[in-house]
């Protein structure tokens, strides 16, 4: 019978403390709401792994809330004329969409960069 080792990171459960008595945690949601379509810096990555073959341009370093971040995809999927979702900080559009998405996403203001593929 062997006994497991415990890390750090086990014993803590993920969490940092502070010995800071001043110390603040940061608001996910307030800070996801202060960020401005100019302040992001996304990246288009080209995948077909997992996907049965299948292609797909994933949106990816989006900051902000579930719903902007839904609001971005549906946009996003009218203006490219494709299919897609939008989930955990990431946006999957069907095929090959990466210069449509770069051009669209540009004019919303962001800063794009197409990253791997």
């Amino acid at each position: 019978m062997s006994k497991k080792k415990f890390t750090k990171i086990d014993l803590s459960g993920g969490f940092v403390w502070s010995t800071n008595p001043d110390f603040k945690a940061p608001e996910d949601e307030q800070e996801a709401q202060e960020r401005s379509p100019g302040e992001q810096q996304l990246k288009i990555w080209f995948e077909k792994k997992g996907r049965g073959g299948k292609t797909a341009s994933v949106v990816k370093d989006f900051v902000g809330t579930e719903e902007a971040l839904n609001e971005l995809a549906k946009v996003l999927k009218s203006k490219c004329a494709t299919g897609g979702n939008a989930k955990d900080g990431e946006i999957v559009l069907q095929g090959d969409v990466r210069q449509k998405a770069k051009v669209v996403l540009e004019s919303l203001g962001y800063k794009v960069k197409l990253a791997g593929g």
